[in-house]
């Protein structure tokens, strides 16, 4: 964990969260927490409560019946047709997409976060479902039994064959990729937040949010230590910021952890760089 005495006090709440078992971490919890790093002062009890009265919400609308199907059809209507939560297609790479706060009060998200939100939901509500990273579009499972629903919650809810899989990784790859049942497997906690995080990665890179990029690298650095590809763009965005010291330190342990890398060489050269600049200011 790459967290100082100075971590912000969400960070230091994510981290702690972190130590639990897989089974035991609340995913919403946790993406709330993802988001305090963005919004220090974001009200956590007023978040957790919305999300209660939702799900009681969507209750209600079936009365006392536990029917799944009826369950999930109640689900969708509230979710996308009531409250009109919907994907931002206009905006896709805009970063409050990513924080379940702004998911809520805007309506607006991307296939991973209506699917954090769509997942809550339904675990309060007591139905069997599931993260489902497929490539370039996050998914939900419902498996009860011998029965498998593959659900869109980007897509209003929509239920999924394995044609239109095809033509979700068709839209986002441009033909590239075929589909595979294999993608459609379950994942873990641990798995969506690193994917949420990743995802809020890149942005910040591409829009040169340097700092807001190494604070997300540290959460997922936080989720898996020895994640070497962190380490190495730890060092590249600590390079970009001129922490040269550090920087130097993170790509020393990058090169001890993967010497015969493809990108060794190079690195060695930044390093070498770096090394020689230390000498120079000394």
């Amino acid at each position: 964990m790459t967290q100082s005495e100075q971590a912000p006090p969400g960070r230091v709440a994510f981290a702690e969260l972190m130590q639990q078992p897989e089974d035991t971490i609340a995913l919403s919890e946790a993406a709330l927490l993802i988001a305090k790093e963005e919004y220090p002062d974001l009200d956590m009890e007023a978040y957790r409560g919305r999300l209660a009265r939702m799900a009681d919400d969507v209750q209600r609308l079936v009365g006392t019946s536990s029917d799944p199907h009826r369950l999930l059809a109640a689900l969708n209507d509230y979710l996308f047709v009531r409250q009109g939560f919907r994907g931002n297609a206009e905006d896709y790479y805009d970063p409050k997409n990513s924080f379940l706060n702004d998911v809520l009060d805007r309506r607006l998200g991307i296939p991973i976060t209506l699917s954090v939100l769509y997942l809550d939901m339904g675990g309060r509500l007591g139905l069997p479902l599931y993260g489902v990273g497929m490539p370039g579009h996050f998914l939900v499972k419902y498996a009860e039994g011998d029965e498998e629903l593959i659900i869109d919650p980007h897509g209003k809810g929509s239920f999924l064959s394995p044609a239109d899989c095809q033509r979700i990784l068709d839209q986002v790859f441009g033909g590239t990729v075929r589909f595979d049942p294999g993608m459609l497997r379950v994942v873990g906690t641990r798995q969506i937040l690193g994917r949420m995080l990743t995802n809020l990665k890149g942005i910040y890179i591409k829009m040169g949010a340097d700092c807001k990029a190494l604070a997300t690298i540290e959460r997922l650095l936080i989720l898996d230590p020895a994640a070497v590809g962190e380490i190495r763009d730890r060092a590249l965005v600590l390079f970009q910021l001129k922490r040269h010291a550090e920087a130097g330190a993170e790509l020393d342990r990058y090169l001890r952890l993967q010497p015969a890398a493809p990108d060794t060489e190079v690195l060695r050269g930044h390093l070498r760089r770096l090394r020689q600049r230390a000498v120079s200011l000394n």
